[in-house]
């Protein structure tokens, strides 16, 4: 009997301090990041405290650290090349130019391998093509031209109908805030294409916008690798794919990665879609915000619809009362995001299907304004509604507060080794009831009846990257 009073004791206050945990909702990595803050500008030893206090909260939450496994590759839904009325080879970066200032619709332009340097302010793509004969600037082979941009916008395109294949693209600028755009998609530039390309190192490799009450709709980004050889030394907006205020995109198939913010907010984005558009839609991505560049202090979201919100003045509506409806993200692998790995903002409508999260703070919808189906995902973190959001999300695999402040991720041991990307199946994956009609997988494989919770079924069907 002398035993019982203090072991029924220690079983309250445990259980005590799990429900706490449970009804502050929140997992470690979003404790920690508050507990920094709230110690930044007192005296050394409270900031010391502080630091020691987040450190722990991570590592409970984060695990260990372990460089990444070669990335999945989602294989291409399309051939690579247009098929052109008129091929035009350009040798020279003025070769180059005077082509696209030239242009006729159904023109390949096509560079010879090798290194081309552009310096300025923009690269003008304001041709308009066609339908069936857009204008196509293109290497004939990934990898054998390379396309050096000292300058803030690179390619700026303002008419429709244009597309990019196969070329590699790289911010060379010494001030960070000079490289800001790889391509700026912008007013009546729809039905952009951009497929199979390298970009690297820029803040926004595709920032695409409205202006003057034209939005460029209807585009593709799919196939390419997206990633910064360094963190961004920028107060600028760090987000690889930045969509405002345009409808009907469809970003599949990327590599995004390691989209670092060193100044100011220190807050980044894998990509998102915002600004009072709809219908757009982020399939079959692969998302590692900390790939190759570890430790670095902010905070990084892998897929938002909605992001950090928009100014009114460049909404779509001119309100912003939604930020994103009828968005889907499904199929999706993020993972090593010092934040919440999707991120519902205002987001009306949306759908959340068959992703799966690694090391990211989980599934967050916020705000009234933001609804939809979150369905069949596997989730190393909770799925949180939060500010009056809305979810119908009965039917995910999810790990849950609590476990996660006692350092434990079952989702994880369903993984090889979850911490390289090593995404082979330990034993059979867990799957659902037989459901209706599934979207392919990552790795745009069909789904089977019964399909397994999260992006695949068999990481091996994706083969993975050469670097």
């Amino acid at each position: 009997m002398k035993f019982m009073l203090p072991a029924l004791v220690a079983v309250v206050a445990v259980g005590g301090a799990i429900a706490a945990v449970e009804r502050i909702d929140t997992p470690p990595r979003r404790l920690a990041i508050y507990v920094e803050q709230r110690a930044a500008g007192h005296r050394s030893e409270i900031q010391r405290i502080g630091g020691a206090i987040a450190a722990a909260l991570l590592a409970l939450d984060r695990g260990r650290t372990s460089f990444h496994d070669p990335l999945p590759v989602p294989p291409l839904d399309a051939p690579a090349l247009a098929q052109p009325k008129r091929k035009v080879v350009v040798g020279t970066t003025s070769d180059a130019l005077d082509a696209l200032e030239h242009a006729e619709p159904g023109d390949a332009i096509t560079f010879i391998p090798g290194t081309y340097r552009f310096d300025g302010i923009y690269v003008d793509a304001h041709k308009p093509g066609e339908a069936d004969a857009p204008i196509s600037v293109r290497a004939e082979k990934p990898g054998s031209v390379v396309l050096e941009f000292n300058m803030v916008e690179g390619f700026l395109v303002t008419a429709p109908y244009w597309r990019f294949e196969n070329l590699t693209i790289r911010g060379v600028c010494a001030d960070h805030s000079n490289c800001e755009h790889a391509f700026h998609v912008v007013g009546g530039a729809t039905h952009f294409v951009a497929r199979g390309n390298e970009v690297l190192d820029f803040n926004a490799q595709f920032k695409i916008n409205g202006t003057s009450g034209q939005f460029p709709d209807w585009g593709v980004i799919e196939g390419n690798v997206i990633r910064n050889g360094a963190a961004r030394d920028t107060a600028n907006p760090v987000t690889p794919i930045d969509l405002v205020a345009a409808s009907h995109w469809r970003i599949v198939g990327n590599r995004i990665s390691d989209f670092i913010k060193l100044q100011s907010d220190r807050t980044s984005y894998g990509a998102f879609a915002k600004g009072a558009g709809s219908d757009n839609a982020l399939v079959r991505n692969v998302v590692v915000c900390e790939d190759r560049l570890r430790g670095f202090p902010g905070q990084r979201v892998g897929l938002s619809l909605g992001g950090g919100g928009t100014v009114r003045s460049v909404c779509r509506d001119r309100r912003c009362i939604t930020e994103e409806d009828r968005g889907v993200i499904a199929s999706n692998l993020v993972a090593s995001c010092s934040d919440d790995g999707v991120y519902l903002d205002r987001a009306a409508m949306s759908v959340v299907a068959h992703n799966t999260l690694i090391d990211t703070g989980g599934i967050t919808a916020r705000f009234g304004e933001s609804s939809g189906v979150v369905d069949g995902n596997l989730v190393d973190g909770p799925i949180r509604a939060l500010a009056g959001a809305t979810l119908d999300a009965d039917d995910n695999r999810t790990t849950s507060v609590s476990a996660l402040y006692l350092g434990l991720h079952p989702v994880r041991r369903l993984f090889a080794d979850a911490a390289k990307l090593d995404l082979h199946w330990r034993a059979d994956p867990p799957r659902r009831q037989r459901v209706g009609t599934v979207p392919a997988d990552l790795c745009a494989a069909t789904r089977p009846a019964r399909p397994s919770y999260g992006a695949f079924e068999d990481i091996a069907r994706c083969g993975v990257a050469a670097n």
